[in-house]
């Protein structure tokens, strides 16, 4: 792997639609512009997904997760919002999703992370996203959530000034790209309401992750994707892992994070057991430890799973098949410097997801 850094500030995209120069970066050094696209309007691909998670090991509470997605993907929107319990034995979860047809830009998605807000209005759902000097504010109010009953949210993470995992790679398809910023280690505070239950998260050991991401995709794609963020022996930490989207010749999107300072990482497997064909999603045996394992040597991890998120949606044109896989990681992360970080049962998640739109 050959880990092209983006260090100036570039175009994403040149005249015919294609990316300009492929890579990784710090931040967002390329520069999107929907209307440099040169494919139709239901084939791009615009979202930002938040996922906050509350450790209750550190607090003796119990531990759960609440994730946030508002999305554009052409021809269909899908804005949904999913509330987890994690502790080992009482797992359930439950998400809920509103389906627009045809939005085609018209959420008005900014183009940068940095600056805009994020606004999703109808009758059952109101939610937003909003980059408030360095922090960011998420409200909810969900009507008839589960049984009737109203959720709400509202959570602040402070954004540090740091790293992030910026990538940039196309596919071998003229005109199709994957433009990626994922967001580690923000403090978390604030709550979420539901059934007469306050769920609050605490900025000293409690982090979220922000995914933002626009694109244009091929239409049949299988991903993996593992993040997590902890306080290590008084430090920030936080790591990306993906791979098996696009050409990733320039860069890999894995990464790990320490105090805000970026150390990448070569390619990553996540060793799921019995995974022989990534298409497949059946066969794998998703609920018994993973060995994560890099191949520069430099992150090797066991991965517990407590919690199976499966969730398939087939409307024969669109279908989605997805295992986010919730559970403990110990393991341990080689820094630039040679220096051995290693971290033990953090509540993390990783996931195969296999999609066709």
């Amino acid at each position: 792997m050959r880990n092209h850094e983006i260090t100036e500030k570039i175009p994403l995209l040149d005249a015919k639609g294609n990316l300009m120069e492929p890579g990784w970066a710090r931040s967002l050094k390329w520069e999107y512009k929907r209307s440099a696209i040169k494919a139709p309007k239901f084939r791009i691909k615009e979202w930002d997904y938040y996922i906050v998670i509350h450790d209750g090991k550190k607090d003796g509470t119990e531990s759960f997760a609440a994730a946030f997605t508002v999305s554009d993907d052409g021809y269909v929107g899908l804005q949904s919002v999913s509330l987890l319990h994690l502790d080992e034995g009482k797992t359930d979860e439950h998400t809920e999703t509103i389906l627009n047809v045809f939005p085609m830009g018209k959420l008005h998605l900014p183009e940068s992370s940095e600056e805009g807000d994020v606004v999703y209005e109808d009758k059952r759902l109101q939610m937003s996203f909003k980059k408030v000097d360095d922090s960011r504010h998420i409200t909810c109010n969900f009507e008839n959530f589960k049984e009737g009953k109203l959720l709400t949210a509202d959570i602040t993470l402070f954004q540090p000034k740091s790293d992030t995992m910026v990538i940039a790679t196309p596919w071998d398809k003229k005109a199709h790209f994957y433009y990626n910023q994922k967001i580690n280690c923000m403090p978390a505070s604030g709550e979420v309401n539901f059934d007469g239950k306050t769920y609050r998260f605490n900025p000293e050991n409690d982090y979220g992750t922000l995914d933002w991401g626009r694109g244009v995709w091929t239409y049949d794609n299988t991903w993996y994707w593992g993040n997590g963020n902890a306080k290590v022996g008084g430090h920030s930490f936080g790591f990306n892992l993906g791979y098996g989207f696009g050409n990733t010749q320039a860069a890999s999107e894995n990464i790990v994070f320490i105090d805000g300072v970026a150390h990448k990482l070569e390619d990553v497997d996540f060793g799921i057991p019995n995974d022989i064909d990534p298409k497949n999603m059946t066969a794998p045996d998703y609920m018994k430890p993973w060995h994560m394992s890099s191949s520069d040597g430099r992150f090797e991890a066991e991965f517990v799973p407590v919690f199976d998120r499966f969730a398939k949606m087939d409307f024969k044109v669109i279908v989605s098949d997805q295992h986010q896989v919730f559970g403990r990681m110990t393991g341990h992360a080689i820094l630039d410097n040679g220096e051995k970080i290693e971290f033990s049962d953090i509540l993390v998640f990783a996931e195969k997801v296999h999609n066709r739109y």
